[in-house]
């Protein structure tokens, strides 16, 4: 299909909901300007819906619960995809780039799982395939990697790419509340989902993580590929801890491009950290992203804005959408996926990192040798240990547990708690610690586990970050 030379670009829009609506709108009220910019009118042949009857607001005649028919039709160009989920979506998106439509798409979880096959049949077809929106809304951040920096070589993309956690950990951190009061304060103010488990289990984040590292190591990464964990876990004692130690809790996805004794590898993965006040990441608060970007010759970069918001990705999805008209107009191609580095993922258990780990332990003489002795034995180095006596242990519902089992009742049994942070190891090691650990007589629990990431440190050149 060849819209070279067309007096108006068609658009068929698939979804009208908080999305699609502004971008509705937007098409509505910035006509005059995005066909100066485009070089032809851009116009909606039709918009896609499940209920036409909520579209009150959207004319009639553009309305149909068609899709397929939509998608197919002669005088369609460009199609914008914003309906969710991966089918129909990517039925309907590979048979749009087969016949040459050009497409738009907001859909993180379709891209992170079938990138690949929507990159193939955009290549083979010559048509082009848009995404910024997929992964941090308003915020510029797909378009520079994949063109500003061409030139460069990325070694880091890390960033907080989820606002609802971060509005949760915000709020943890500014008021003292747990975890679970904070999610309600986000669900109260619109923030967190009726059923916030793609959000606060990572699942979302992860799905943008390999969206990133598939763009910035040129190799194709999915969503299963991403090591996740989420934030259910994070305690107010946790968010204190991090306090103390000059940090601050955030859900980061990490991606690195690091060199191995077998040539290379990509990293990508999702967790809570403790990472410095003094990095730029840290005073990203609330419902905002942030996503920073460290490359041989540009040096650190950081991109930050709204993640979310309807008016907000609509922004992004018609930047996307001029670049796709512009291209239908002028003859012109928008920069093609490359996948050509072909990089094995790094196993988690391979990666370097460091662990903070709270334990309640007996208070007595002894227990902190043994401690140290299990992390000696799995080859991990200890770079702080702070012990605290019986009020914070006292307050754990692990060590309340754990006088309950052993039936002591009212004994006045002496606990305490004991703070380790380590230097850098291999991921496998520091989790064979914990594990060794929780096996001590002298220990009555793992409180939590935290790791802590200094992100200002170099990619190694072997073995991943040191």
């Amino acid at each position: 299909m060849n819209a070279v030379g067309k007096d108006v670009v068609k658009v068929a829009l698939l979804g009208c909901g908080v999305v699609g609506s502004q971008v509705v709108r937007l098409l509505d009220e910035q006509a005059d300007e995005l066909a100066a910019r485009v070089g032809a009118p851009v116009e909606l042949a039709g918009i896609a819906v499940r209920r036409p009857q909520r579209h009150a607001g959207v004319p009639a005649e553009l309305l149909t619960t068609d899709p397929a028919a939509l998608v197919s039709r002669p005088d369609v160009d460009v199609v914008v995809e914003l309906m969710g989920g991966i089918e129909p979506a990517r039925d309907l998106l590979l048979d749009a780039l087969k016949n040459g439509r050009s497409v738009v798409s907001a859909n993180k979880a379709l891209l992170a799982e079938e990138g690949e096959a929507l990159a193939a049949a955009a290549r083979e077809s010559g048509a082009d395939l848009y995404y910024e929106a997929s992964v941090a809304g308003a915020i510029p951040l797909l378009r520079p990697i994949q063109q500003s920096l061409a030139g460069d070589r990325i070694r880091r993309v890390a960033g907080i790419v989820n606002g609802t956690t971060n509005f949760i950990l915000s709020a943890m951190e500014s008021t003292g509340a747990g975890y679970a009061d904070a999610l309600e304060e986000a669900g109260r103010l619109g923030y967190a989902e009726a059923d916030p488990t793609a959000d606060v289990d990572g699942y979302d984040a992860a799905s943008k993580a390999a969206i990133l590292a598939s763009l910035a190591f040129h190799t194709r990464v999915t969503a299963a590929d991403v090591y996740r964990e989420g934030i259910r876990d994070v305690t107010a004692a946790d968010i204190a801890s991090a306090r103390a130690l000059g940090c601050t809790v955030k859900l980061l996805a990490i991606c690195e491009q690091v060199e191995t004794a077998d040539g290379g590898a990509v990293s990508a993965r999702v967790y809570p950290a403790m990472i410095p006040r003094s990095h730029p990441l840290a005073s990203v608060s609330g419902a905002f992203n942030a996503v920073f970007v460290e490359a041989d010759a540009a040096g650190p970069l950081m991109f930050y804005g709204q993640g979310a918001g309807g008016p907000q990705t609509a922004s992004a999805v018609l930047g996307d959408l001029v670049a796709a008209a512009r291209n239908k107009v002028i003859g012109g191609r928008g920069p093609r996926d490359t996948a050509y580095a072909h990089l094995p993922v790094q196993p988690m258990g391979d990666v370097r990192t460091r662990y903070h780990v709270n334990l309640d332990v007996h208070d007595r003489a002894g227990v902190l040798a043994a401690v140290a002795g299990v992390f000696s034995d799995h080859d991990v180095s200890i770079a702080t240990v702070k012990q605290e006596g019986g009020d914070a242990a006292e307050r754990s519902s692990t060590y309340r547990s754990a006088r309950r089992d052993e039936g002591h009742g009212g004994e006045d049994v002496s606990p305490a708690t004991l703070v380790v942070v380590t230097h850098e190891a291999p991921d496998a090691a520091l989790r064979a610690t914990v594990e060794a650990l929780a096996g001590l007589e002298s220990v009555r629990g793992v409180a939590s586990i935290l790791r802590v990431e200094d992100l200002g440190r170099p990619v190694s050149a072997l073995g991943g970050p040191q």
